[in-house]
């Protein structure tokens, strides 16, 4: 009988737009039903407000018809079956008047969206991208840290061993530590693509695969396989961790279109097969190779800058080591070490490339002071740091400065400056290759230890100053718990207005809303929004946010997530029915400036972090970062609080909603 009702509805709708043959393209978001029409003199909007259900209509770009949350993805769905479309697909040409369709429901997609927002795309590619080598190496954070660790330890005792400091006794330990260790570090391109391959929506264990075949595993000499561009045979690990993340993204790609492509009979068969033979392929004579070009071309470089001497090069090489370190360069500088010990007993270049670290310990220092509030930053910054100053820097760099986008630019800064020093000190040294950082001490040839230890420390310093004035993101500030739920609104709000039997949640029947965003608030009405503006789904409030983090209005239940990421709808105790609108017609950006952080069904407190809004992206696109938190079941109210526009902080009160007695 509810299927009846929504198909009704759609027919009604229907017969005041012209019918389906007068559709080109049907979606919804979260409160609307969205009508790409060929011909808009056929649609008669006094008739289509009448229809029962219909709450109102709006035509901009589309037909919206208004039916509310919940009630939108059944009648939208309901309409493509009569016509036997999936959601967002072109409705075709000669489409006759409604008929029964059994087909399934088809999940609500708005794929218009592509080929609308390319420019908006190009400019937040490298956003997205941070955000996904984020979510692939937090995991891998607590393995980092502590093999790291025990790296460091092993890389000091050694260098202690190779300077004749400890007994040859201690070789053993230190062996059993390296091997330790190695089974992180050794095997991290595997462990990498799994979590790629998670990430992107492939086969984990083909991810693996990918990863694992970077280390050319089965080619031993005399055996080899050579570089497309130079004929030169390929190294091992060539390609490093960027290349790995890269390779596995088009194994996602190209496995997705085969699931769609190959029949299900034999799909278990031949995609994994094909997936892994072309991006292999396609990793081995391509993605490798390329790497080694760039290699050849570093080297190059490198040499020509150790040429010129002094500052300069101290500075470049610095400032280049980590990202080179980010793209499995650094390999590629082991013979040159080598060369320089046999030549003059010990290699310059070693010392200076350690600077890059040290420029990373300075930017997560910088980074812990200006975002001490922020305590899941924090925490990681803590279990980074230590490995970082022994000369692991891998936890900083994909779990701290990387993510964040321009604390990783600042440390590298930091580690030109500190290049700079030892370059214009000259003839600092390590007589051996290995750890870098602080155990890089014991290692420095002819006592001129203390030079090395002033570079260092300039790194640090180059790197916190940098940070600290002009690599701080905003959304890095934003005061968190080590679980990522917001902390300093509610600690705010609960100074501001105490407990009292007037204020919050003393009464059963009265619920608490608080702002789920800082910024300003305003009225609904002055939201360039009809369906908010007049207010056809509910009554509420808007916020226009300084911030893109979001957070819970009320303490309640999730019950829906629109695919599209922009919406939420959430039921409380008292049986309010909450719309959280992320943004204005943000539905056609297809998820992409969104990261939500709950599920459906989650219990949710007011002020836990909800979702984040990536603002530049959504203005880059044209769209408004409005907030809109609306009451949708309105027969539910008997009396709202009112509240004025003002400057408002995220979980800050802004009215009280008394719901209607049972009896």
């Amino acid at each position: 009988m509810a299927q009846d009702k929504y198909q009704t509805m759609g027919d009604g709708i229907y017969a005041h737009i012209g019918g389906p043959q007068n559709v080109a393209k049907l979606i919804h978001c979260m409160t609307r039903v969205r009508l790409t029409i060929k011909d808009e003199a056929k649609v008669d909007q006094a008739a289509l407000k009448k229809v029962p259900g219909v709450l109102g209509v709006v035509q901009e770009e589309t037909l919206q018809v208004i039916v509310g949350p919940g009630t939108v993805n059944k009648v939208a769905q309901a309409m493509v079956d009569r016509v036997g479309v999936a959601l967002g697909d072109p409705f075709p040409a000669n489409t006759q008047p409604p008929v029964e369709s059994n087909q399934s429901a088809v999940e609500a997609k708005a794929a218009e969206v592509r080929a609308a927002h390319k420019a908006k795309l190009k400019q937040t590619w490298w956003r997205a991208a941070l955000k996904h080598i984020s979510a692939i190496f937090i995991p891998l954070i607590p393995a980092f840290v502590g093999a790291g660790l025990i790296s460091g330890v092993a890389g000091i005792l050694a260098n202690l061993l190779t300077a004749g400091d400890l007994p040859t006794s201690w070789a053993s330990f230190i062996t059993v530590l390296k091997v330790i260790n190695g089974g992180l570090f050794t095997f991290l391109n595997i462990y990498v693509g799994i979590n790629a391959a998670t990430e992107f929506g492939a086969t984990a264990g083909l991810g693996g695969i990918i990863g694992g075949l970077v280390y050319l595993p089965g080619v031993v000499a005399p055996i080899t396989i050579n570089n497309v561009f130079t004929h030169q045979p390929l190294s091992p690990g060539q390609g490093g961790i960027i290349g790995v993340i890269f390779a596995v993204w088009l194994l996602a790609v190209v496995e997705k279109r085969l699931h769609r492509l190959i029949p299900n009979a034999i799909d278990i068969i031949f995609t994994p097969m094909l997936s892994l033979l072309s991006i292999g392929l396609l990793t081995i004579f391509f993605i490798m190779p390329l790497a080694g070009w760039v290699s050849s071309s570093l080297v190059g470089t490198i040499n020509w800058t150790l040429q010129v001497g002094g500052a300069f090069s101290g500075a470049i090489l610095g400032l280049a080591f980590l990202p080179m370190v980010m793209l499995g360069l650094h390999q590629i500088l082991t013979p040159i070490h080598l060369e320089m010990i046999k030549s003059i007993g010990y290699t310059g270049l070693l010392p200076i490339l350690a600077m890059a670290g040290g420029g990373q310990v300075g930017a997560a220092l910088a980074l812990w002071i200006k975002c001490r509030q922020n305590q899941q930053l924090v925490r990681l910054i803590k279990g980074a740091l230590p490995v970082g100053i022994l000369g692991v820097g891998e936890p900083l760099i994909y779990g701290v400065s990387l993510p964040l986008g321009r604390p990783f630019v600042t440390a590298c800064i930091g580690g030109g400056i500190g290049g700079a020093v030892i370059g214009m000190i000259g003839h600092i040294g390590a007589i051996t290759i290995g750890p870098s950082g602080a155990a890089l001490i014991p290692l420095i040839a002819n006592h001129q230890w203390l030079g090395y230890v002033f570079g260092l420390l300039a790194s640090y310093a180059g790197g916190f100053l940098a940070t600290y004035f002009f690599g701080v993101p905003e959304s890095a500030m934003v005061p968190t718990s080590a679980d990522g739920t917001i902390i300093e609104p509610l600690a705010v709000n609960t100074a501001a207005v105490p407990e009292t039997p007037s204020t919050r949640a003393t009464s059963p029947d009265a619920t608490q809303l608080v702002a789920p965003a800082a910024g300003q608030l305003q009225a609904l009405s002055g939201v360039p929004d009809d369906v908010f503006s007049q207010k056809m789904v509910g009554d509420g409030f808007a916020i226009i946010p300084s911030h893109g983090t979001v957070v819970a209005p009320v303490d309640g239940t999730i019950v829906s997530i629109m695919p599209t990421k922009h919406a939420w709808t959430m039921t409380t105790a008292t049986g309010l029915e909450i719309l959280v609108h992320m943004g204005l017609d943000t539905v056609a950006l297809n998820g992409d400036p969104f990261t939500v952080h709950v599920t459906e069904n989650e219990t949710v407190k007011a002020g836990q972090q909800i979702a984040e809004m990536d603002l530049p992206a959504i203005k880059t696109a044209g769209k408004s970062t409005t907030i809109i938190t609306v009451i949708t079941n309105m027969t539910h109210v008997a009396a709202m609080t009112s509240f004025t526009d003002q400057s408002i902080t995220a979980g800050e009160d802004v009215l009280r909603v008394t719901s209607q007695s049972e009896s």
